[in-house]
């Protein structure tokens, strides 16, 4: 089955570019602004090129707007290259950073391997049972006694790393480098952050702790 790229750029060249060359391999959809991008979004593509710096509505606000029902791989297209502006980007919930000019075969092999790993994971039909919590790792799925918690991207793949690895611990670092990947620039309290979140959520639905901190070493999963 042939995979759907979203390509979000103002510019017409950098999408016709783009659009030309992936076509052959995959349905490809376009948008020229945030606001297409957010239509095109609901589409359900399996990966989106997503430009940051776009006039009104930019790319760091888009992926913001559609990364809580959007789960698929978002890759940022841009000429910004300060660290700061990386972590920025992958706080709003982008899989990758690529930045401008790039080479078209480096785009394509980073836009291969991320399809392959979401692949493997909506292939690896896994549910388990932590009392009375669930957890559907090819659904992305997370739910309480029945009911579901709704949970990020990145809260889903913290609480799925966790998950699979419980009792053993994740010091801040390195859960940003498993969700993040190997070139974020990481910062810990973005990974404190996510966490808490899922703390909030999941204690709004059970009293039982499922995520503990080991105080100067990081956080691991309490069944």
């Amino acid at each position: 089955m042939r995979r759907t790229l979203l390509i979000v750029d103002d510019e017409y060249g950098i999408v016709d570019m783009m659009k030309s060359y992936f076509r052959q391999q995959y349905d490809v959809i376009t948008a020229y602004n945030g606001a297409e991008a957010l239509k095109q979004a609901a589409r359900k593509p399996d990966l989106i090129l997503l430009d940051i710096n776009m006039p009104g509505m930019d790319g760091l606000t888009v992926c913001q707007r559609i990364r809580e029902y959007v789960s698929c791989p978002i890759l940022f297209l841009t000429a910004r290259i300060e660290s700061s502006d990386k972590i920025i980007g992958f706080q709003a919930g982008a899989d990758d950073y690529i930045v401008k000019p790039f080479d078209l075969e480096e785009l394509a092999a980073r836009v291969a391997a991320h399809l392959r790993r979401e692949m493997r994971r909506r292939e690896s039909v896994e549910v388990h049972f932590f009392g009375e919590l669930a957890v559907d790792y090819s659904g992305r799925r997370v739910t309480v006694n029945g009911e579901e918690i709704a949970l990020s991207k990145k809260e889903f793949d913290i609480l799925e790393l966790l998950s699979l690895n419980a009792g053993q611990v994740f010091d801040r670092e390195r859960i940003y480098e498993r969700v993040w990947g190997i070139d974020g620039d990481g910062n810990s309290d973005t990974v404190m952050e996510h966490i808490r979140k899922i703390r909030v959520k999941l204690a709004a639905h059970t009293a039982h702790s499922y995520i503990d901190t080991v105080w100067g070493c990081g956080y691991k999963w309490n069944v």
